[in-house]
């Protein structure tokens, strides 16, 4: 769903071992087969493959701001689909909510995670799981790592935030895998209560895109600089001196209902 294919992003990150492929399965298999091993081809150390999605949410936001984007842009990664997604009027809230519809898979089960391990020997992440049950089954299925996301709040309504659902998670994976969370994260604190609570990394999306934003890749570096920052001085102030040293017991769990 990008507008900048998958070789240029490869391009630009100059052969970096963090970089990920995020995935929607195709109705189409063997186009989706087509993008993992184009993917792993290009350099990408890991595909994600989003699990929240199967169709669209209803994102009444999007459509009361009339969502556009630049007529010049397009799904670069799609312009090869047999469905013929077309590049500029598709990128719309109605052309996303028409491009599910028409070709994303949403009959998925966790005999995909089987499928994927044919195509490709790069690990395999699932990203928009919340629940312990979800995880379990996910682990289970042979995944190489669990991302905890709710999908930025767009998808389902009173969804749990994925801070709230780490702990147990964690839990009930154990450290079968790495667990990763996205979502919510706007300080240093914030990283240091995830991983407190037994996340092995968490992702960031609004906060560089309004690094970026605001002054290009200058701003996107300040962004992470600050969290980095941030999160140096929390461990020191909470008596961490390592990664290692942070533990669940920095944090206090309150039940909802003394919120």
């Amino acid at each position: 769903m990008a507008t900048t294919s998958l070789e240029d992003v490869a391009k630009a990150s100059k052969g970096s071992p963090l970089l990920i492929f995020q995935l929607y399965v195709q109705r189409d298999r063997d186009f989706t087969a087509f993008l993992i091993r184009k993917a792993e081809r290009s350099g990408y150390g890991a595909i994600m493959v989003t699990v929240d999605s199967p169709r669209v949410g209803n994102r009444e936001a999007d459509e009361r701001n009339k969502y556009r984007i630049r007529e010049d842009l397009a799904y670069q990664n799609l312009k090869d689909l047999s469905l013929r997604v077309q590049p500029h009027d598709k990128i719309s809230a109605a052309g996303t909510v028409n491009i599910f519809n028409s070709n994303m898979d949403d009959t998925l089960t966790w005999d995909f995670v089987t499928w994927v391990k044919t195509v490709t020997k790069i690990p395999l992440f699932v990203k928009g799981v919340l629940s312990p049950r979800d995880a379990r089954s996910a682990v289970d299925a042979g995944v190489d790592g669990i991302v905890l996301s709710n999908h930025g709040g767009r998808q389902l309504d009173h969804s749990p935030a994925p801070l709230d659902m780490v702990a147990s998670v964690r839990r009930a994976i154990g450290t079968r895998v790495p667990l990763l969370m996205d979502g919510g994260i706007r300080r240093g604190t914030d990283v240091l209560k995830a991983l407190a609570l037994g996340a092995d990394a968490v992702l960031l999306g609004r906060p560089v895109m309004f690094g970026l934003a605001l002054d290009g890749q200058k701003g996107v570096e300040r962004i992470l600089e600050l969290l980095r920052r941030e999160l140096e001085l929390a461990m020191v102030l909470a008596g961490c001196s390592s990664l290692q040293d942070i533990s669940k017991d920095l944090v206090m769990e309150y039940p909802a209902s003394m919120l």
